[in-house]
């Protein structure tokens, strides 16, 4: 109960200033299968199609379609490299494609009953929606992602909470931090390899004016 108490402080010190009010809210639903495989003794092979919407879920936001390897060194530390194939809507209305490549360090610690996990994630992305010169040139961010599960003796659903930030790299922003996620979730284990994950996420852009949207996630995961 104290180390509950102690994450509860944490999190609300942490995020307090997403209560602040936004100039514009939205909700959304996410749908995601997400496969796995064992390769070798050490190396996974992940593949996952993702569909989001937003405007109180009635459109389709972005699809896309992402694989990758992921390494492990130990059972506390991996590394995994992955593409995203993405069709996104843009400011013309119109779906175009964007390619998004992905670098993780994951690092992981049991701490009592709770697993602590850590991502670090290096981003790039290209576009091929053209609005001015800037959109020509790849963008890259840093992403970083703290995530504390519980693992409940006995019984089939596995509670956690995590908070995400986004920061622009190799350029001059205003903000540090563009994009930040807050969520909280269950793991449901619901046959042998099969698993649901249903979380909340609250997610504010601060660029360029803020801007939140509240999300209902659900993907279904499967170990092959």
């Amino acid at each position: 109960m104290t180390m509950i108490k102690k994450w509860t402080a944490v999190l609300f010190f942490l995020f307090f200033p997403l209560v602040t009010f936004a100039q514009e809210k939205d909700f959304g639903i996410w749908y995601g299968i997400s496969l796995r495989h064992k390769v070798l003794k050490n190396l996974d092979v992940a593949f996952s199609p993702v569909l989001r919407t937003f405007k109180n879920a009635s459109k389709i936001d972005q699809e896309f379609l992402e694989a990758g390897l992921e390494y492990k060194f130990n059972k506390h530390l991996s590394t995994m490299g992955s593409y995203r194939l993405t069709n996104s809507i843009e400011d013309d209305a119109r779906f175009h494609i964007q390619h998004k490549l992905f670098i993780d360090l994951k690092g992981s610690m049991a701490l009592s009953a709770f697993n602590i996990n850590c991502r670090m994630r290096f981003q790039s992305r290209v576009k091929t929606y053209i609005e001015n010169d800037k959109d020509k040139i790849p963008d890259y961010t840093g992403r970083i992602k703290l995530k504390a599960s519980f693992k409940t003796p006995n019984f089939p659903v596995d509670p956690y909470i995590y908070a995400e930030t986004f920061s622009p790299l190799f350029i001059k922003k205003e903000r540090v931090i563009e994009k930040s996620r807050l969520a909280a979730g269950i793991q449901l284990s619901i046959a042998n390899r099969h698993s649901v994950e249903v979380e909340y996420i609250f997610q504010r852009d601060y660029l360029p004016n803020i801007s939140d949207i509240n999300v209902i996630s659900i993907v279904y995961s499967i170990e092959l």
